[in-house]
């Protein structure tokens, strides 16, 4: 794990069997370091946990490092957003398909709560500034964002989305909608609403299976294979902040914060990929890729 080089030319060898493409961006002129390495590159660094951009360019090779300045590197990664996302999606795909997904939300909190009213972080535009919310699994309330994801049964991202902290887990049922049809979603108690499971399953044929309350009527206990299943991806949600260190910010504004969150989670595709076509346990993601 600690050559970046062999770790860079197996990541960049990865994506060129699913992106033949090596410019995504219109430049005029086609630059030293095209687009599918500086992709590899960030990848890279989020594999061997280098989180910030400083030291990745003190480790970066010569060969590597005089082809693009740092500051190039920066705006040209927030250019390519959409088209790493594209890619990402292109990715799980290959890993993995199922009609059985799971849906749940982690908080990522940007500072301490007791620096919130004069943190100025992420606060360019009102829309995508950060407030305060409340996490249940861990009982305290936390300044920053919400993080929902999607993941197959495999545990492989599919989608995700970042929102306020103050926004309800439920609200995220609402984009399911229009990005899935004829498959089942498990998620825990914070998306239980008969309303919603209504409308999922006329609208799109969605079956959402959530746990009901123990006061409710006619209370039935979830099915033991769906209990084990969901917590797929609570483990993923561990991996990101154990390996991956999803929680420690730098980025000072909204559009940095979210470029860094699809990093870390491109990242952890790209290894599971390369953990399939070495016939390896996918969810195995501290080990060596070269």
């Amino acid at each position: 794990m600690n050559n970046f080089t062999r770790n860079y030319e197996k990541i960049l060898e990865t994506l060129q069997t699913v992106e033949r493409k090596m410019n995504f961006l219109n430049q005029i002129r086609t630059p030293k370091l095209s687009d599918i390495e500086l992709i590899a590159i960030d990848l890279t660094s989020e594999f061997m946990g280098i989180d910030s951009e400083r030291d990745l360019f003190r480790k970066l090779p010569t060969k590597i490092a005089s082809r693009i300045e740092r500051s190039v590197y920066n705006r040209r990664k927030r250019g390519l957003f959409d088209y790493r996302s594209r890619l990402r999606k292109q990715i799980a795909s290959q890993i993995s398909t199922s009609d059985y997904y799971i849906v749940d939300s982690m908080p990522l909190e940007v500072c301490k709560l007791s620096r919130s009213s004069r943190c100025r972080i992420c606060k360019q535009e009102y829309e995508t500034a950060p407030n305060k919310g409340y996490c249940a699994s861990q009982a305290n309330t936390y300044y920053g964002y919400k993080l929902h994801a999607v993941c197959t049964i495999d545990g492989v991202f599919t989608d995700f989305d970042l929102s306020q902290a103050s926004i309800h887990d439920i609200h995220y049922l609402k984009d399911i909608r229009r990005m899935y049809q004829n498959c089942t979603i498990l998620g825990d108690r914070g998306y239980l609403s008969v309303y919603y499971q209504r409308d999922l399953f006329t609208s799109n044929q969605i079956r959402l299976e959530v746990p009901m309350r123990k006061n409710q009527h006619d209370y039935k206990p979830q099915a033991y294979i769906f209990r084990k299943s969901r917590k797929r991806i609570e483990t993923l949600f561990s991996q990101l902040c154990d390996q991956f260190m999803i929680r420690r910010n730098y980025a000072k504004s909204f559009h940095g914060f979210k470029n860094r969150i699809l990093s870390k989670i491109m990242a952890l595709t790209v290894i599971q990929l390369i953990n399939k076509l070495n016939n390896r346990n996918i969810n195995n993601l501290k080990t060596r890729i070269a």
